[in-house]
């Protein structure tokens, strides 16, 4: 267990220490930045023209300017863009050995490449789960300078609860963009990866299987015009089989390694 903690304070200090924790972050604040301006608009769309916020002919099809809205628009950002957001920090944490030139030395390390594998894994679940909390808490502060209406502290915990779930689900299925990118030495393969299954999510969800095919279960759980999407047991299930498959790929791949290539 020390070995792990040690591993996952060298993980941790790697990430800290480059500018992709404050891009990453920045991206990740920009959602409620959007869904407060949305709010902002909705509540008051003639001084938002006056502005030039929207044009004349603009049309807002969210229903209307409250904190169920506001807390739906944010969970769905969560859900479908910090997904992109999720791949681009597990394709740095994995890729980044490639590109840096220094897995051949990671790989050459007394520490069991199991060890060193998890470490990665639990450093992307805690940065996304953190990333998530920290734009919660920040939507708070934004929708209170709108001056939301409709707000209550059983609505809070449920949009929480909701929002950490969306992050939670994405994050479960980030070990195959782990895999594409240790598979593929960089970062293009796992982004490309994203990008594809992203898109396929859209035409599953189109096409009413949505809640079978794991990248789009996510992105169910909130809507704007209404309450959120529940969830069927199958469709957790086939995110967990997705993430045992992509973790046990990557585990793999890097038990099978060899450093002098």
């Amino acid at each position: 267990m020390k070995t792990f903690f040690s591993a996952l304070w060298a993980e941790s200090l790697k990430a800290g220490r480059s500018k992709i924790s404050l891009i990453t972050a920045g991206g990740y604040l920009i959602m409620p930045a959007i869904a407060g301006l949305f709010m902002f608009i909705l509540k008051d769309p003639e001084q938002a023209r006056s502005m030039g916020l929207i044009s004349m002919k603009a049309q807002i099809t969210a229903a209307v300017a409250d904190w169920p809205t506001y807390f739906g628009i944010l969970t769905m950002g969560v859900s479908i863009a910090g997904s992109i957001l999720f791949a681009i920090i597990t394709a740095w944490v994995f890729g980044r050995e490639f590109s840096d030139h220094t897995v051949k030395e990671l790989l050459a390390l007394p520490t069991s490449r199991g060890t060193i594998v998890s470490a990665k894994f639990v450093l992307i679940m805690l940065w996304i789960l953190g990333l998530t909390l920290i734009i919660f808490i920040v939507a708070l502060g934004i929708g209170a300078i709108v001056n939301i209406p409709g707000w209550s502290l059983d609505l809070a915990w449920a949009s929480f609860s909701s929002l950490m779930l969306a992050a939670f689900l994405s994050a479960l299925l980030t070990p195959f963009v782990a895999f594409f990118a240790s598979g593929g030495r960089g970062y293009l393969p796992p982004l490309g990866w994203a990008f594809l299954l992203m898109a396929l999510a859209q035409v599953a969800s189109a096409m009413g299987w949505g809640d079978w095919f794991p990248w789009a279960v996510p992105g169910l759980l909130s809507s704007l015009m209404g309450p959120r999407t529940e969830i069927a047991l199958h469709s957790y299930f086939m995110i967990l089989l997705a993430c045992v498959i992509g973790v046990v790929a990557t585990f793999i791949w890097w038990s099978n390694a060899d450093q002098t290539r």
